[in-house]
């Protein structure tokens, strides 16, 4: 549109407040913005020249202006806010959260249901929510389950099937988890008095049911059942122990949002702290981009209202680390400097850069935002760099792990097209290997594996990566040689440190820029599998699935063992002792027994 057909439209254009729609030539809609004067705003953009490309681009592909009259700058406010999370016009500022939130809902029914969906229907049920982690869900699921008794099971409880006693309870009645409404034990009433306990905990509202239990608890004790006492003391300590972990703030503060925003160039995070009754209750981190070069209250304001309305909030104050004019006017804006407000407020700036910082290391190491082209890319540039036969769209990495002389473990994972692969991960118990023998453990498992898929006829990866350089590839090639496998698949070897690549025979190593697309992947998938056997490896510890080295050695008792391990802390530092050190703390004929231990496990690796 020029600024001479601009002209003819300008004296059409209200002066009331309301939105306005930018269209382009194919009547895709380009821009919703908002205004006090619509008239006065849709000119400024066709009045004066602009620096910034993004707007000067926007203006040159307007074709068509639409305008909706509203009755005030903040009906205008929340129109546009709907209308851009509606529409995403490609000038507006990008929301990059698709994500689909689980809630809690109280299904509509007699004797109501309490259980975890993502779906969210119009049939008459209370939705609690959204929140933001499945986990989170499931955590108060769990706590409310331990403290309320509400039922389960799917039964249609009308008053009806009630009274034909077509129910018998069942194990959760017997469990003391459910008060028994399908034979009539459990009035109505007393069930809906429930759910409200229920709701005052997800509002995070403590106190009205700490003081309900209480209540209980005396008229039980003052009727004599205090067997019944005792259970509801139990569940007043569960409720006290929830309300020390959720506490962060003054209670009396009430319901507050939360937010502070951090910029990086085009980019700018969002962090969202919901806070009830002194508890946080929801927390979330956006990432939003801006389009036409937009101010940090401008995308502040816009991801407040976003956020307000995706989680439902009731809060009547907004705390923010700077004055922003938001448009809803039956909203307090603070912006505190000092007290339990301003503690807030660095809690969520610590989140926001926490998140930023989390990002920044994601996409170093992950494919993240890259197109599948781009993937493809990637992946063709490793079959380039690795000279490998075909594209390596199906990678396996192993790694050894062992702690302080413990029994190995060992882990594996796959990566396909370039991203993990979790149902094709794998752990390995070390079967036939004494003793801590990398070479031996590395042999086992690749064995173990390939066996395996031979035998179910599965395909095989088109890049093995062994963790460990050169030593560890050896023994690894023993077990594909014996599976006459050879030629089925490209092993290389990784050096820890130097982030080195071996081929088996090679005697030089390929080294790989250290920004390149190529060493990324494999460095994130490394990381991946030391994560992977790490965590392995410590959950079996916990179960107390190894044993120490030292027990397996004849003559040595566990009196001599804790004596040692008291002295050196571990078996590693029990290894490089001498003779008469030993000597000294278990006497010669043990430490004797352990040297030539030691010795024989030194020459039977090398």
């Amino acid at each position: 549109m020029t600024q001479k057909e601009f002209a003819l439209l300008a004296a059409t254009i209200p002066l009331q407040p309301g939105i306005y729609k930018y269209y382009d030539s194919n009547n895709e809609l380009l821009y919703v913005g908002k205004a006090k004067s619509l008239r006065k705003r849709v000119s400024s953009y066709f009045s004066k020249t602009y620096t910034n490309y993004k707007t000067h681009e926007l203006v040159q592909r307007i074709r068509k202006i639409e305008f909706t009259i509203v009755n005030s700058e903040q009906d205008a406010f929340l129109l546009e806010n709907s209308l851009i999370k509606k529409f995403q016009p490609l000038f507006n500022i990008n929301l990059k959260d698709d994500k689909s939130y689980p809630y809690i809902v109280i299904k509509n029914e007699p004797f109501p249901r309490v259980f975890f969906t993502r779906r969210k229907i119009n049939d008459g049920s209370q939705y609690l929510g959204p929140y933001t982690s499945v986990g989170k869900v499931r955590e108060l699921l769990d706590f409310i389950k331990q403290t309320i008794q509400l039922r389960t099971c799917k039964l249609n409880l009308t008053a009806t099937n009630i009274e034909k006693k077509k129910f018998k309870v069942c194990l959760e009645y017997h469990l003391g988890n459910c008060k028994g409404p399908c034979e009539a034990l459990q009035s109505l009433e007393d069930y809906e008095e429930g759910l409200q306990q229920l709701k005052n905990i997800l509002k995070g509202n403590l106190s009205p049911v700490i003081q309900h239990f209480k209540a209980d608890m005396q008229e039980k004790v003052a009727q004599l059942e205090f067997e019944k006492a005792g259970l509801i003391k139990k569940k007043l300590e569960h409720l006290q122990q929830y309300k020390a972990r959720s506490a962060v703030v003054n209670e009396r503060m009430g319901t507050i949002d939360v937010f502070s925003i951090l910029e990086e160039g085009d980019t700018a995070y969002v962090n969202y702290l919901a806070v009830s009754n002194g508890n946080i209750v929801q927390t979330k981190t956006i990432t939003l981009k801006k389009k036409l070069d937009e101010t940090a209250d401008e995308v502040l304001i816009f991801a407040i209202a976003q956020l307000r309305e995706t989680f439902n909030s009731e809060a009547n104050e907004i705390i923010v680390p700077f004055t922003i004019s938001y448009p809803q006017q039956d909203i307090v804006v603070t912006c505190p400097k000092g007290g339990d407000k301003k503690k807030l407020l660095d809690l969520s700036e610590k989140n926001v850069n926490y998140f930023k910082e989390e990002l920044r290391k994601k996409k170093l190491l992950l494919l993240e935002d890259k197109t599948a082209l781009e993937v493809n890319n990637v992946l063709v540039q490793l079959q380039k760099d690795l000279q490998l036969q075909e594209l390596p769209v199906n990678i396996e990495c192993f790694d050894n792990s062992n702690f302080q002389g413990s029994y190995p473990v060992s882990a594996m994972v796959s990566f396909k097209n370039g991203q993990p692969s979790k149902n094709d991960y794998r752990r390995f118990n070390v079967k036939t290997v004494a003793g801590i023998n990398d070479f031996a453990t590395m042999a086992e498992v690749v064995y173990r594996r390939y066996k395996r898929l031979k035998e179910e006829q599965k395909p095989f990866p088109q890049l093995v990566i062994i963790d460990g350089g050169k030593g560890q590839l050896s023994a690894a090639m023993e077990s594909i040689e014996k599976l006459e496998l050879t030629g089925k698949l490209t092993l290389v070897g990784l050096a820890k440190n130097e982030e080195e690549l071996f081929y088996a025979g090679d005697s030089e190593s390929l080294k790989l820029p250290w920004d390149s697309e190529s060493l990324k992947l494999i460095r994130r998938i490394r990381d991946e599998v030391h994560r992977y056997g790490i965590t392995f490896h410590r959950n079996q510890r916990s179960k107390g699935s190894f044993k120490n080295e030292l027990e397996h050695i004849e003559g040595i008792g566990k009196s001599t063992i804790d004596i040692l391990l008291k002295n050196y802390k571990s078996v590693k530092n029990i290894k490089v002792q001498t003779l008469e050190e030993l000597t000294t703390a278990i006497g010669k004929s043990k430490a004797t027994i352990l040297i030539d231990y030691f010795n024989q496990a030194i020459n039977a690796h090398s």
